[in-house]
């Protein structure tokens, strides 16, 4: 057998019709090789296309792209009859045994079945791309000079990646894992209180189970539709990204103050929500997800830093004045969160349209009183148009504050 030295610097592509699977695969590929160069597509004719122009060092592609599939796109790299082969990794939905006869006749590097395991195909992956005993680091990549803060804020606002990550992954994995692997009740407790979390898996499973009913709008929903083990691996790629774990301890500051307003409003949202008898999960995750702009502003505060910028309380004060909501709006839409969800996060700063569902009044009350501390008082919100509308009186008030502390 040839052993195959890992290239110096490798060149891998990714094919992958799912957005977040795409992107889960190379935060993975980069933690493991960072200075690997990617080029990533969503069908298969996109990477016949690539593949005209160069030859990568490893292949990992979904069997079942769209257009030419990843087991034709396999087909077509062994008949180049290149030597040594051409490293390939082959992902499938199919585990049957027709399916695997079928792919193992080309030869793949592996044939992996979805969803993964992702410490397997890590260690694939260090095989593959790594020379024994080898660590890349990953180079942050220096600001362009002369550039101030608000341009780099403008330029990374279609693309920030969201917030920095609430919970432990390490830990939360452990803790939700039983004698039969990830139990779901359990993944679903460890992650309720993660805004950035919580927002990936609801648009992942929306990507996942589009045009099959309605959209989804919850944790449990999205935990349900995704399954244990891919809720797991996805979250695990989160924890791989850039600034996912704030360092800074001024944004870190700042972040906790963004995490404990949201858990209020979340809580008090689904206090109402049950007094009022709305649906009570989709008000939590609405109150939860209010401070995404805020936190994704903060990651890319970090960011700022890693590559070189310089912060202090104005200029991060400044950045979520001016950023925050815009952030936040670019986020929900590129992400694809479900309409009705989006207004409900909006409906906890400002009313949308003049039609005051019972829903969004309770959101917004429930975002006035996330603003509120703990001590002051409830008489004047219960004179807010929202709390008269929905017939809420200050003693209704504190018993949802005094459920929600205890």
């Amino acid at each position: 057998m040839t052993v195959v030295e890992a290239p110096a610097v490798p060149r891998v592509l990714i094919a992958e019709a799912d957005p977040w699977a795409r992107e889960m695969l190379s935060e993975l590929v980069l933690d493991v090789r960072r200075d690997a160069q990617l080029d990533v597509c969503s069908d298969g004719k996109q990477a016949v296309e690539l593949m005209r122009g160069f030859i990568p060092d490893l292949v990992i592609a979904c069997r079942e792209l769209p257009g030419v599939d990843g087991l034709s796109l396999l087909r077509g790299v062994r008949l180049l009859r290149r030597q040594p082969p051409v490293r390939f990794i082959l992902l499938s939905n199919r585990n049957d045994s027709a399916s695997v006869r079928e792919a193992v006749q080309l030869a793949p590097t592996a044939y992996l079945t979805k969803p993964l395991n992702i410490e397997g195909l890590r260690h694939r992956l260090e095989v593959l791309l790594l020379k024994e005993g080898d660590q890349v680091a990953r180079t942050v990549p220096a600001l362009t000079p002369g550039m101030g803060l608000d341009a780099f804020l403008d330029k990374r606002r279609e693309l920030a990646d969201g917030g920095p990550l609430y919970v432990d992954v390490r830990d939360v994995i452990a803790r939700s894992r039983g004698p039969a692997g990830i139990d779901l009740k359990l993944l679903e407790n460890e992650l309720s209180e993660d805004p950035h979390v919580t927002a990936v898996l609801i648009a992942a499973a929306n990507s996942a189970s589009q045009h099959q009913g309605k959209p989804l709008q919850t944790l449990v929903q999205a935990l349900t539709t995704l399954g244990a083990t891919q809720s797991a691996n996805l979250v695990q790629g989160l924890a791989l990204k850039r600034g996912a774990i704030l360092t800074d301890a001024a944004l870190i500051l700042q972040a906790s103050e963004v995490w404990d307003v949201s858990r209020r409003t979340a809580g008090y949202a689904r206090i109402l929500a049950r007094t009022l008898d709305l649906d009570h999960e989709r008000c939590y995750c609405a109150g939860l997800l209010r401070g995404l702009g805020d936190l994704s502003v903060i990651r890319c505060l970090q960011e700022w830093l890693l590559s070189g910028g310089t912060l202090d309380e104005t200029s991060i004060a400044h950045a979520l004045e001016q950023y925050a909501a815009a952030f936040g709006s670019a986020l929900r839409t590129r992400w694809r969160l479900p309409l009705e969800l989006r207004e409900l996060i909006a409906a906890v700063y400002q009313y949308n349209t003049g039609v005051y569902t019972r829903e969004v009044l309770a959101m917004n009350l429930a975002g006035q009183m996330g603003r509120l501390g703990q001590e002051d008082p409830l008489e004047a919100l219960a004179k807010s148009k929202s709390a008269r509308l929905l017939k809420v009186n200050a003693s209704d008030l504190e018993r949802v504050r005094n459920k929600w502390v205890a």
